[in-house]
């Protein structure tokens, strides 16, 4: 297809998506959640086609060149499947923001204000390798009254497709309005510019993938971006810590899912238990097969072989595998120092005994998610209560943190008056 040709389509989805908006501020709360129930269904009852289409993305995983990792984040099966679906449904059962008063006033001259949440209207979402993505972020945006124009990465184009369709055909014969949920059925990047230009018809983009894919975005779009960046987490070990929890915590953080973006990347660790912590948590990391990137100090205390001299480069890279940046500071003001030079404002552990020195952390550290003593593998809509997420947003600007319902909402005031003028 030509770049025109491209437009062309893209321009007509945003018109598409536009008259599905109205549409869906019309729906009731049990409307919606009908609906939902129904794309649930569909999902399980086209299972098999979802894994064919899935099969083909597999296939096309290694002439694509993509890691282990990455592969892990494509793969569907029985479970998975089965897991989105449920997800689904969970979303049916949230509370739904839309419509909701914020907060009621009224002046001395009569009038009376309601500031209450509405729709942001039309969002468009662009997303690499989890074809999952492609129902959470469906049904969160249709549950607030979103419409939605989703663009995924060629490497899940067919399990993608075959998700959308389950999605749209389940829900149509419910009431899903036409075009409420529209995906973008080629892979070629002029489709990410057509859609960052069309501001006419899109309130709000939301890219979801590695660095390069953001920035090309934020340079593109002419409408509001809320950006989903990398991961590079921290657990920070302090002179205080207890060493049992620590190990647990930065096992926890780095093993239980290793692909996933709020999977810990960087061990920093205060040098005054240095010479008794590096050696236990070298040994247990090393017999868990995962790869050390270590600091000069690391290297010296840690009692293995295998460390590999951390670089530069260490200190900023979202491993998404079974490798693990360590570094030993000085103190606490060294770690905060370090975090907020190297980190993506994600998420950010200390584990700590001491109250005072969490609270400082917790204050100083510039990060969506600041924890103290627990894992940062919690940084997770459902870990916080929120149901589904659209991700976890890296900007200050509207929404940080775990992206849910009310996220996906923006307000409006209503003004009652009884004739007044000024």
């Amino acid at each position: 297809m030509t770049s025109e040709e491209i437009g062309q389509e893209v321009r007509q989805m945003g018109k598409q998506a536009r008259a599905a908006a109205h549409a869906l501020t019309k729906l009731s709360t049990e409307k919606k959640n009908a609906i939902l129930l129904a794309m649930a269904d569909a999902v399980m009852a086209r299972e098999a086609d979802i894994l064919a289409a899935n099969a083909k993305d597999l296939a096309a995983a290694d002439e694509l060149g993509l890691t282990a990792a990455m592969k892990d984040r494509l793969r569907l099966d029985h479970d998975r499947i089965a897991a989105m679906a449920r997800g689904i449904r969970d979303v049916a059962l949230l509370h739904d923001p839309t419509g909701e008063i914020i907060r009621e006033w009224s002046r001395p001259n009569g009038l009376e204000f309601v500031k209450k949440r509405t729709p942001i209207g039309v969002i468009g979402i662009i997303f690499e390798s989890r074809p999952n993505v492609t129902a959470d972020a469906a049904v969160l945006c249709f549950k607030t009254g979103n419409a939605t124009i989703l663009r995924g990465g060629k490497e899940a184009i067919f399990s993608n497709r075959a998700i959308a369709a389950a999605l749209q055909e389940g829900g149509a014969p419910a009431g899903l309005p036409d075009h409420s949920i529209q995906l973008i059925p080629f892979t070629d990047r002029e489709s990410v510019r057509h859609l960052c230009e069309m501001d006419t018809y899109l309130d709000l983009i939301i890219p979801r993938g590695g660095a390069s894919l953001i920035e090309a975005v934020v340079s593109m779009a002419r409408m509001p971006v809320i950006k989903h960046y990398d991961g590079i987490c921290h657990v920070f070990v302090d002179k205080d810590a207890d060493p049992d929890m620590a190990e647990a915590i930065t096992l926890n953080s780095k093993l239980q899912k290793p692909s996933v973006c709020n999977a810990l990347e960087t061990l920093l660790i205060h040098r005054d238990i240095a010479s008794t912590f590096i050696p236990r948590i070298a040994g247990v990391l090393s017999s868990k097969k995962v790869e050390m990137h270590g600091d000069e100090s690391f290297i010296q205390l840690a009692g293995v072989d295998e460390v590999i001299p951390a670089t530069e480069e260490d200190w900023k890279t979202e491993y998404l595998d079974y490798i693990l940046a360590i570094k030993v500071v000085d103190d606490l003001d060294a770690a905060i120092a370090h975090i907020n030079h190297y980190g993506s404002h994600h998420t950010d552990s200390i584990v700590t005994t001491n109250a005072d020195a969490a609270a400082r952390f917790q204050l100083e550290v510039d990060s969506a998610c600041v924890f103290w003593n627990c894992s940062t593998r919690f940084a997770d809509g459902a870990e916080f209560g929120f149901g589904a997420e659209i991700g976890i947003s890296t900007d200050k600007l509207h929404a940080r943190g775990p992206m849910a319902l009310e996220e996906l909402c923006s307000y409006k005031y209503l003004v009652n008056g009884s004739g007044q003028v000024k």
